[in-house]
């Protein structure tokens, strides 16, 4: 239980650093006066495009591309916290072990992470070209 309330509280506190990161870029492409805080994203449906009546395919790319985003920052948290665990494991093998593996497993998480995102921007890219804009 005392290793799971851990990652619970490095999760909450990971998210809470990168939650403006994420934001920031949706805020700095809105214009108008009520910009600043973030009202104008509210009032046109997150951008340019609504979601009531933007394109489906512009959408689904815009939350696979925020999913695989909050996925990857995660993935990286991970690679750091192994890197830290494995500075201050002070000699301790059993520390160290825990570390690689904390390592290893947030190289192969960043990988397939940065896979999928390739492979959802090219079949993304081939669907809306397939089906053309519309006209």
């Amino acid at each position: 239980m005392k290793k799971l309330s851990k990652y619970l509280i490095a999760l909450a506190i990971i998210s809470f650093l990168a939650l403006p990161a994420l934001v920031q870029p949706v805020l700095a492409t809105t214009t108008g006066t009520n910009a600043t805080f973030g009202i104008d994203i509210v009032e046109t449906g997150l951008g340019t495009d609504s979601l009531k009546t933007g394109d489906p395919r512009v959408i689904a790319g815009r939350i696979i591309n925020f999913a695989l985003t909050f996925l990857g920052l995660i993935a990286v948290a991970i690679i750091l916290y192994g890197g830290f665990k494995w500075m201050t494991a002070a000699g301790n093998e059993d520390q160290v072990g825990e570390a690689k593996k904390l390592l290893g497993a947030g190289v192969i998480g960043l990988l397939i992470i940065l896979a999928a995102w390739a492979l959802s921007t090219f079949l993304i890219a081939q669907i809306y070209a397939a089906v053309g804009d519309g006209h």
